[in-house]
């Protein structure tokens, strides 16, 4: 069973829970990273960064995070290392980015969708699989490196 993570600001949220019900029908163990009830001064690094973090550490197998345009979303989410996140709003995207790029995090806008579109790029993603290609591995181990490189230069300016 495929472990699912969510997370939303307010302008997110109710679709975070409609999605989050129809995964949670259709089998999928969700764990929901908030926020758990509407407040329309939350942020959304608050939920997010916990999202990405989880899976990080492979606490999840996948995330979802919403926000009103999804772009924050995506912003916050890949500034945790391991962590793949897409701004998505069509279908192509939602498969492409786990086949060639391994996305592990979609980022949607809830303003910019409607709940059963959402479902669809959902789906989308969580049915599609990193083709392991031998290009797209390449791109990958480039990107490994770079984050790499920008955690040993945070570390050497601390000490």
């Amino acid at each position: 069973m495929m472990r699912v993570g969510v997370a939303a600001d307010h302008e997110g949220y109710e679709l975070k829970e409609e999605i989050s019900a129809s995964l949670d029908g259709a089998g999928f163990e969700i764990r929901d990273f908030g926020d758990h009830i509407l407040k329309l001064d939350d942020d959304y690094p608050d939920f997010v960064i916990p999202l990405a973090r989880a899976v990080s550490r492979h606490e999840v197998d996948r995330g979802i995070a919403f926000c009103g345009s999804g772009i924050g979303a995506c912003i916050a989410s890949n500034k945790v290392g391991d962590v793949r996140a897409g701004l998505i709003h069509d279908v192509f995207s939602a498969r492409q980015g786990v086949e060639d790029d391994n996305m592990n995090v979609i980022c949607i806008g809830a303003r910019l969708v409607s709940f059963s579109f959402a479902l669809e790029l959902v789906q989308c993603f969580l049915q599609a699989s990193f083709s392991g290609e031998p290009r797209h591995q390449r791109r990958l181990e480039k990107i490994s490196k770079l984050e790499e490189m920008e955690i040993q230069k945070c570390t050497q300016t601390l000490y």
